[in-house]
């Protein structure tokens, strides 16, 4: 069978878990033998109070590295006119790219808003979606459901069963919808003690401190207040304790970030000193290994987080709320926590009394989170959706393994 090509759409390049998790398959598959490319909508995205240009972006150098072309429409998040309002010359830059392609990736739905203009090349579209609020995303789910009544969407591929279950209540056909669960390189997710003594000691951080990493934007699904409450309960009780949190606005430069910290510290500012905040890293296997916990205290949209992933497999505890997949990945590697800033932060102590407990149970649990498996199923499905029509497809997707078996870990560097 000839080589095939496929086509990824993305709404823009900023840091974010989905674009992190599409752009490592899309480089997988490529690897593998089929032939990717890349389009984004957007140069350049202004997010979580950041400006964040396609060409500083880790997954745009990852991508181009590896040998995918990668093209932009060249627009501005934000610009006059809306999304929708797609010029002439941009039509035609899309029309090129789809023609030389056999399938689609759309990341997330937001690029079906372009996908649906009339006039396009009709390829299959597999849709990969990475939440589980569909109804919270303005347009985006008017979008998917007009390209599914269009025949356009050949399959969409959900990173976790509440994404299943929140996009078939959404209303979007039970048959489209295809659950692989999210993976990780897992020789460059796992425990590190030369990384993990070299960035504390680049921070200050004493050997035998105890860490808590949290990782994500500054995005109110993320529920950073709560993060902060939590961080001031658990700063007080631990005197040597320290909190690292990483991503996109997480810097004083951004004034919300400020408020927060503001507000939830309020007299108690001085414990503010033992959070470092780090902003966008591209070590983050580093950042994981140098922490005794990974949390995440979201109240909406997280289906699969990568970030409890990528910690879990170095070695961090995760402690996390009750969101989206977050109790399936937890069970016997964590805690599970309500939106309560005492209990996250009593959590957080038990964690780290209980690491070496946990760290066994952590190191039987890496093959479920494999890479290498996760993009065997992409590539499986792609293939299928190749063989098929423009139209839906029955696809047969491999569920993880009831029980994950175990996977020696390598050791460190």
């Amino acid at each position: 069978m000839d080589e095939l090509r496929v086509l990824s759409i993305y709404e823009g390049f900023f840091s974010g878990g989905a674009r992190i998790l599409h752009s490592d398959v899309v480089m997988g598959l490529h690897e593998g033998g089929q032939r990717h490319s890349v389009l984004s909508l957007n140069g350049e995205m202004y997010r979580e109070a950041t400006r964040q240009r396609m060409e500083d972006d880790v997954c745009f150098r990852s991508l181009t590295g590896a040998g995918v072309p990668v093209t932009s429409l060249g627009r501005s998040h934000g610009a006059p006119g809306g999304p929708d309002a797609f010029t002439g010359p941009e039509l035609a830059v899309t029309a090129r790219a789809m023609a030389g392609a056999d399938v689609i990736l759309s990341l997330k739905e937001q690029p079906l808003g372009l996908l649906n203009q009339a006039g396009l090349p009709r390829r299959p579209v597999v849709v990969c979606l990475h939440r589980s609020d569909p109804e919270n995303q303005g347009p985006a789910l008017d979008e998917l459901r007009t390209a599914v009544a269009d025949g356009r969407i050949a399959a969409a591929i959900c990173c976790a069963e509440s994404t299943r279950a929140a996009y078939a209540a959404a209303g979007i056909p039970a048959e489209l919808l295809h659950v692989i669960p999210n993976g990780v390189d897992l020789l460059r997710f796992r425990p590190d003690p030369f990384g993990r003594a070299l960035l504390r000691t680049s921070l200050g951080v004493p050997a035998d401190a105890p860490v808590i990493v949290f990782a994500a934007r500054y995005a109110g699904m993320k529920n950073v207040p709560l993060f902060l409450r939590a961080a001031r309960a658990w700063l007080r009780r631990q005197p040597e304790g320290r909190i690292l949190m990483c991503g996109a606005g997480m810097t004083r430069a951004n004034a919300g970030l400020r408020e927060d910290m503001l507000a939830a510290f309020g007299d108690e500012t001085p414990l503010t000193d033992r959070i470092s905040l780090l902003g966008v890293r591209d070590d983050m296997e580093i950042v994981y290994a140098a922490a005794d916990v990974v949390s995440l205290t979201s109240s909406s949209g997280e289906a699969a987080p990568l970030s409890l992933i990528e910690g879990m497999m170095c070695g961090a505890v995760p402690v996390a709320t009750d969101v989206g997949d977050c109790a399936s990945i937890v069970a016997g590697h964590g805690f599970l926590t309500p939106l309560d800033a005492e209990a996250v932060a009593q959590a957080w102590c038990e964690a780290v009394e209980r690491g070496a407990e946990f760290a066994q149970a952590l190191a039987l649990s890496r093959e479920r989170f494999s890479r290498t498996r996760m993009i065997a199923a992409y590539a499986g499905l792609v293939e299928r959706v190749r063989g098929g029509s423009a139209g839906r497809v029955s696809l047969s997707v491999p569920e993880p393994l009831p029980e994950p078996l175990p996977e020696p870990l390598p050791e460190p560097f």
